[in-house]
């Protein structure tokens, strides 16, 4: 299986040549990253769009004894997307999906005290949303981050990944205005394995990435 990014910032580089041209730069145009790793990827899609840059909180909800399954996620804005078929195939309680669902949105509030200082969101109101992430394995963190989006009632809501599997493309097909996704191989697996190099994202990458964003003109 041959990568088809060196890292985040070269995937971020190829997807912002194919967005471009679809989206000149405009006043009403807005990046919104999916931290962590969504991050790194949006940075370099907002250079080329000559547009802000900002995120949108968004947690995995990890399967009991497999975190890294995703049987739902939460959004900023009290939004709780759950795989029902996820979680009745593993027999998931109810207690189990709540006491989760509490410790991943404390982690969440952490997340946008450290990365917002307590600020607000930001507004999305009439404006193009693009959201950005690493990729999708079953979409779940995006289709919560896609319904956080909603609420602010944005002009149009724009999904774009590097990579993606061909069923959450799929699913985010009938939930986005537009999905704009480089690849979608038709065996998986994983996001990580379609990268030459997939580190975890850390906390002050993501708080010197929206740093920089803010500082340019």
């Amino acid at each position: 299986m041959q990568a088809l990014f060196d890292d985040r910032r070269d995937a971020g580089r190829q997807l912002g040549e194919t967005l471009k041209d679809a989206f000149p730069a405009t006043s009403d145009l807005i990046v919104l990253g999916l931290p962590r790793g969504g991050v790194p990827v949006a940075y370099e899609v907002a250079q080329a769009l000559h547009a802000p840059l900002d995120i949108l909180l968004v947690r995995k909800l990890g399967l009991p004894g497999h975190k890294e399954y995703a049987m739902g996620a939460i959004a900023e804005g009290g939004v709780v997307v759950v795989d029902k078929q996820v979680l009745d195939a593993h027999g998931v309680q109810a207690e189990a999906v709540e006491a989760i669902q509490a410790a991943e949105q404390a982690e969440m509030a952490r997340r946008a005290q450290m990365w917002r200082a307590g600020g607000p969101p930001a507004a999305l109101e009439g404006k193009t949303v693009i959201l950005v992430d690493d990729g999708l394995a079953t979409g779940s963190t995006m289709r919560a981050a896609v319904a956080a989006a909603r609420r602010q009632h944005p002009a149009q809501l724009v999904v774009a990944v590097p990579v993606s599997s061909e069923e959450a493309w799929e699913s985010l097909r009938r939930l986005a205005d537009d999905i704009i996704c480089l690849h979608t191989p038709s065996l998986f697996r994983a996001v990580g394995l379609w990268y030459a190099a997939f580190p975890q994202t850390r906390d002050e990458e993501v708080s010197e990435i929206l740093a920089r964003s803010s500082a340019l003109p």
